[in-house]
């Protein structure tokens, strides 16, 4: 098994509109998709679709959205052998509205993904044992992904999003890898905002000083930012590759982290800033097509690449 993925499956409702609504406005949209999401599944089939094998641990409601997510998974070639769906329960869903030009507004309603627990990682034991990375988000309750991250001996990574204000620094301590966006990262932080390389070089400082072992700031077209404790002097940029014609960037952080797995658990002697460009060209891939699994690029389809540009900051 190469990726483990304990978290969050939600439909995707989109509405496409020329801009953004303002409050309490109304707009005429010019097109409407649903689709399949959650940043937990969103990443399990990111890392899917570029060959790695993958499993996810995550709970679905006992209705037909739930059936349907189910087939879904399973026809990305993902092992689905503890997503459970829950009586009683709706599965998670979420509003998104995407502009022309590629910014998006998502309000989520978790349903079924607020039963993900403790008892489900004692229960997937297998699983656990037999990965080589595990990714967790905050969809699902936090004690649960707390658990999980103790209990993984491999490399794991934590994408804190939806950001919380006051993040649990047993959360912060327990992953390999903490992920975040420039947002994220300034509100886990208490930073103003994030808006250039030295913002985010002071804002993975704090970060490693609340006991992070290694820290990942995506920054979107900018490209991602890291630093690792076993080298707490050094911060490294990683730019992304341009793209002409941004479409939709709904998914590109869960694009992003799900093709750092797969790159991790193939190639884990490879130097991070490689496996961070590489990751980067998968993201850059994801916000030239519309929707979010569905933009989502197979190995063949990302330009073959063994050497990114990278630089200290």
């Amino acid at each position: 098994m190469d990726v483990l993925v304990f978290g969050s499956a939600i439909v995707d409702f989109v509405a496409y509109a020329s801009r953004l609504p303002k409050p309490g406005e109304t707009l005429h949209g010019h097109e409407f998709k649903t689709g399949f999401g959650g940043k937990g599944a969103n990443q399990c089939v990111a890392a899917a679709r570029l060959g790695a094998k993958t499993a996810m641990i995550a709970k679905l409601g006992d209705d037909t959205w739930g059936s349907k997510y189910l087939e879904h998974l399973r026809s990305e070639h993902v092992n689905v052998d503890y997503v459970q769906k829950c009586k009683g329960e709706t599965t998670g869903i979420a509003q998104i509205s995407v502009s022309d030009s590629g910014e998006n507004h998502i309000i989520i309603v978790v349903g079924a993904n607020n039963l993900l627990s403790a008892e489900d990682v004692n229960k997937s034991k297998l699983l656990f044992n037999s990965a080589k990375v595990l990714v967790c988000q905050l969809e699902t309750p936090l004690s649960a992904t707390l658990e999980a991250l103790r209990a993984f001996k491999g490399i794991s990574i934590l994408n804190t999003a939806p950001a919380l204000e006051n993040t649990p620094v047993d959360l912060i301590k327990s992953a390999t890898i903490l992920c975040l966006n420039e947002t994220e990262a300034a509100l886990t932080t208490g930073c103003d905002k994030i808006s250039s390389l030295t913002q985010a070089k002071v804002a993975m400082e704090r970060l490693l000083e609340m006991g992070a072992k290694n820290v990942i700031i995506t920054l979107g077209p900018a490209g991602a930012v890291y630093a690792r404790r076993e080298d707490p002097e050094i911060f490294i940029h990683v730019p992304a590759p341009r793209v002409s014609n941004v479409v939709d960037t709904t998914g590109a952080g869960d694009a992003f982290i799900g093709a750092l797995a797969y790159y991790m658990s193939h190639f884990p002697d490879f130097p991070w800033h490689q496996l961070i460009g590489a990751a980067n060209q998968v993201a850059a891939y994801s916000v030239g097509h519309q929707g979010t699994q569905a933009s989502f690029p197979k190995l063949e389809q990302v330009t073959k690449q063994t050497e990114f540009e990278w630089n200290e900051i």
